[in-house]
């Protein structure tokens, strides 16, 4: 059996119709992408709800992540990028929800240590001072001086 003959009218028809359809490819450098709903990107922490259990530590399978103590019940989260595999398993296993996927996807970077990501803790508020008593103050004069006594 020998195969059919395309012809030339049938070609024709299919660059025509290509002509005149929506790409099939998407213009990504100039507009802008995103990412479907369920994508795993770079893991970002919210470090003042962190309670320093450890549990993303200990359930990474890279190793990608470590936890410091800066302060009483206060811990920086450092994660590297460059080891991370976007498993997501930091964030099920957070008990806190302190741990969340973001849909970024542009990482790229020049630089190795560029991909070692700090997130600080905010700092600690002060201890407000104890209300000391104000300093007595003269009354206003009449004439708008602070209390100065009159030129005689």
């Amino acid at each position: 059996m020998s195969k059919p003959r395309r012809r030339l009218g049938d070609m024709i028809g299919t660059v025509l119709g290509s002509l005149f359809s929506k790409p099939a490819t998407i213009r990504y450098p100039y507009e802008p992408f995103r990412m479907p709903d369920k994508f795993r990107g770079p893991p970002t922490f919210d470090s003042d709800l962190c309670n320093g259990c450890k549990l993303c530590v200990r359930d990474c399978p890279s190793g990608a992540i470590t936890i410091i103590k800066v302060g009483d019940k206060r811990f920086d989260q450092t994660i590297d990028y460059g080891r991370c595999v976007y498993c997501g398993q930091c964030a099920e296993t957070c008990p806190r929800r302190v741990i969340t996927l973001t849909p970024a996807f542009e990482l790229a970077q020049i630089a190795k240590d560029n991909l070692k990501v700090t997130f600080h803790v905010t700092p600690a508020k002060p201890a407000p001072a104890p209300d000391a008593a104000p300093a007595p103050h003269a009354p206003a004069a009449p004439d708008g001086s602070a209390g100065e006594p009159p030129a005689r």
